[in-house]
């Protein structure tokens, strides 16, 4: 008997990851939105933006945080080129741990300082600094990014 191939969706052959569930977007559109509300003078919050890697392939972040950008409605960027001072994860059920470290692995070799592994089904937020470095905060509780100064109560994330 032959084993079942799974088939991937435009979206997560186009992009690389999986197709977002109702969990995800929520959370995405909640982070998003706190971040915007307590940070936007300081920082650009850019969702699903394309991070030209120095290793291909490519890769698009849930969220991507930068020093405060400048837009120019004339000419366009399609993939970015700067890193990000934080990239945001948001774990999705069919993906492994081992998927997000080498992803978070090579954003810090590009030079990205922190990451953020978002796990919805716990209610939870994981900031590393360092592959194996990270501070594990929870629905009760406010995140805290020593690298950026961020700091974001989980209630509003996870509401």
């Amino acid at each position: 008997m032959e084993a079942a191939v799974e088939q991937l969706s435009d979206y997560e052959r186009e992009r690389g990851k999986p197709m977002p569930t109702l969990n995800h977007s929520i959370a995405q559109g909640n982070l998003n939105f706190a971040l915007q509300l307590h940070y936007r003078t300081r920082y650009s919050i850019l969702p699903e933006i394309n991070l030209a890697m120095p290793e291909k392939p490519d890769t698009v972040p849930d969220l991507a945080i930068y020093p405060k950008l400048t837009a120019d409605f004339l000419h366009d960027i399609t993939s970015m080129t700067q890193m990000p001072l934080t990239v945001i994860e948001i774990v999705s059920p069919s993906q492994s741990n081992d998927d997000i470290l080498a992803k978070f692995e090579r954003y810090f070799k590009a030079g990205v300082q922190s990451c953020w592994l978002v796990l919805p089904s716990f209610k939870a937020i994981s900031v590393y600094s360092a592959i194996g470095k990270y501070q594990f905060f929870t629905d009760e509780t406010t995140l805290t990014d020593p690298l950026t100064g961020i700091e974001l109560s989980l209630s509003e994330v996870f509401a």
